[in-house]
């Protein structure tokens, strides 16, 4: 049977970093222990203003292929999950895929906000599986939303971050490791709740546009605070299900690496122990798509993760959209 194993992962952030003090200066009140108590951040990474997202992920990607010990020619598909992409056309995998000299690889990009990599780590794993002729598939999930950030609005400024993390899946036959299966969920209601609303066909990018700061990120409504532990608790109960296991049969959960209170309810609500849940945030910010390959090979390098560890990926992000997949490292 053919299977997708994680091959080898990689990661990258910025060298500028921007400590919480920075915000107390910028918005002129007292928000560092805010943000340690409430979301665990103390500093975060922002891209250089000649940095882009592209940048971010070329370097990640350049890790991974050295780890899995491949040359960028032996790619067959490069998938790149951001909502900050390089350009609204083309695809930042098409730049990427330039940059890499992976000449032999097809490209695409996918958009499901924060989801976006655990969704296309899905796509990816299925290709593999399904057609004989993908053996090596680049996945990454790429961030540099410090460049639509709106520096005098509070809840925003200070949460979001710059970063990028790459995985190699690979075809192998007949292992006991590798991608097992996968939960996709949308609550569309939510679409207008938080995003980026210009730059697109619906309202293109003009004066007008931004001298309203509307090419901006922005929270349009405060999303109730239970959503993500409720959904992300309900799909990995689904998933557990499915297998015949249970909670605390995983090894390993990577999750949407927003707010540490709700992975750690969500840890609750599994009645599994909160160490279970490895956390990047306290260094690194929100990274959005990144975040999950980030603590993914964040864990792998201090030896939380083991070969033949049972991993739950789990992602929300705007929309909202959702998506969790299972896989034996």
């Amino acid at each position: 049977m053919r299977k997708a194993i994680i091959r080898s992962t990689g990661a990258y952030v910025p060298e500028k970093v921007i400590p919480n003090s920075y915000f107390s200066e910028l918005l002129r009140e007292d928000v560092d222990g805010w943000l340690r108590e409430n979301v665990n951040i103390y500093e975060r990474r922002w891209c250089a203003e000649n940095e882009s997202v592209a940048d971010l992920c070329q370097r990640a990607s350049e890790q991974a292929l050295q780890r899995a010990v491949l040359n960028a020619s032996d790619l067959d598909l490069i998938i790149v999950a951001t909502d900050t992409p390089e350009y609204i056309s083309p695809s930042t995998a098409a730049v990427l895929q330039d940059r890499l000299g992976a000449v032999n690889a097809g490209t695409f990009d996918l958009n499901t906000a924060c989801a976006g990599f655990v969704t296309a780590f899905d796509v990816a794993a299925k290709y593999i599986t399904a057609d004989e002729r993908y053996n090596n598939i680049l996945v990454l999930g790429g961030y540099a939303m410090s460049k639509h950030l709106n520096m005098s609005d509070k809840k925003t400024v200070t949460l979001f971050a710059d970063g990028a993390g790459a995985v190699i899946l690979s075809a192998e036959n007949n292992s006991d490791n590798g991608f097992i299966t996968s939960e996709l969920k949308t609550k569309g209601e939510y679409n207008g709740w938080m995003g980026i609303y210009s730059g697109g066909s619906h309202e293109p990018v003009n004066a007008d546009v931004i001298s309203r700061m509307d090419h901006k990120l922005k929270f349009v409504h405060k999303f109730p605070k239970e959503i993500n532990p409720v959904m992300w608790t309900e799909m990995t109960l689904k998933m557990c299900e499915r297998l015949g296991i249970t909670p605390d049969d995983i090894d390993q959960y990577l999750i949407t690496q927003l707010n540490f209170n709700s992975i750690d309810e969500t840890m609750d609500r599994l009645g599994v122990d909160r160490s279970k849940a490895h956390k990047i945030m306290k260094y690194y910010g929100y990274t959005g798509s990144a975040c999950i390959p980030m603590a993914l090979n964040d864990a792998i390098e201090n030896g939380k993760i083991q070969r033949g560890d049972m991993l739950f990926l789990i992602g929300s992000g705007g929309g909202l959209a959702f998506a969790c997949a299972a896989i034996k490292y």
